[in-house]
């Protein structure tokens, strides 16, 4: 029987239409989007299933439409009898693995999102930072050609040992670019709001982390395991918690080293909840000798039910 890690995805994951099937073939999921529309203001299953890309893709509509379709396989995959012993998130997708963990109730859950994906929209529209993606080259080799670069330019997101996101100021970005194309590696800018885990986001965080500390939601200790973005590895403690969901959104995303260790702990199992299927992909390149797959419809549905369910 295998150890399985769910996976829960990321922002840039959205697309129209996302979590229509798992809704339709399981009644709760409705129950799930009206809850959460509620608490939203606004109807998230008009947003995710009928809106235009360009609108589904602003960061205060795209964050809780990515959740609510993570929680939506969450549920399928459950139904289904598919266990689990860990969960992990890239980025947006670590607050649908709080809520399968227990670290937070679907109802906290969806205040939490409203309120970080607000705070990331407006910070959005108040700065010009780019962010892109490298491929063809060792993350310390990204770390030292963004380090010599003058101006303001870090590597973010730690997806894989072949593609590592960078983000910063657009000149210094132009720059990393041209002496990333002078060292042969591949890089292809980001259709992206904001320098997301970068300091140009220290304004949202601290907002963020401000609205977090006058809520009433409760933050509890989980019931699996959980692998944290902020350290690479399982979260030693949620002490702090507004502390901590504040620093992760201007800190760099450690998937790489989080897979590591999940692999060390002898996770073989690794069943990506949401849209796309970016996850899944990435734990091809990185991890040997496990098995991965995603679930966002009812084909993959399908799928993981037969490699995974009872």
């Amino acid at each position: 029987m295998s150890k399985n890690v769910f996976l829960f995805s990321g922002q840039g994951s959205q697309y129209v239409g996302m979590g229509k099937e798992l809704c339709e073939a399981y009644p709760e999921i409705k129950d799930m989007y009206d809850k959460a529309s509620e608490i939203l203001g606004f109807d998230l299953a008009e947003k995710s299933w009928n809106s235009e890309e360009s609108e589904l893709a602003q960061t205060n509509y795209s964050q809780p439409a990515i959740m609510m379709t993570s929680l939506a396989a969450f549920n399928a995959v459950k139904k289904g009898g598919v266990e689990f012993s860990a969960v992990a998130g890239h980025s947006l997708g670590e607050y649908a693995a709080m809520v399968a963990a227990g670290v937070l109730s679907f109802e906290d859950g969806f205040k939490v999102i409203k309120a970080r994906a607000a705070a990331m929209q407006r910070a959005a529209e108040n700065q010009h930072g780019v962010m892109a993606a490298v491929m063809g080259q060792t993350p310390e080799d990204i770390e030292r050609i963004c380090a010599s670069v003058d101006g303001y330019v870090v590597p973010v997101n730690y997806n894989s040992a072949v593609q590592t996101v960078i983000a910063g100021e657009p000149d210094a970005m132009d720059a990393a670019q041209a002496k990333f194309a002078e060292a042969g590696a591949k890089v292809i800018r980001l259709n992206v709001a904001a320098a997301f885990h970068s300091k140009l986001m220290q304004p949202a965080a601290d907002e963020f982390e401000a609205e977090l500390k006058n809520m009433n939601v409760t933050f509890n200790k989980p019931n699996v395991a959980f692998f944290s973005n902020l350290y690479g590895k399982e979260m030693p403690d949620f002490d702090n918690m507004p502390e901590k969901l504040a620093k992760h959104i201007v800190s760099p995303v450690r998937f790489t080293s989080e897979l590591a260790v999940m692999k060390e702990q002898g996770f073989d199992g690794y069943i990506e909840l949401g849209p796309g299927k970016v996850l899944t992909g990435l734990v091809k390149k990185t991890l040997k000798e496990v098995n991965a797959v995603n679930v966002e419809n009812a084909k993959t549905l399908e799928k993981a039910l037969a490699e995974f369910g009872k």
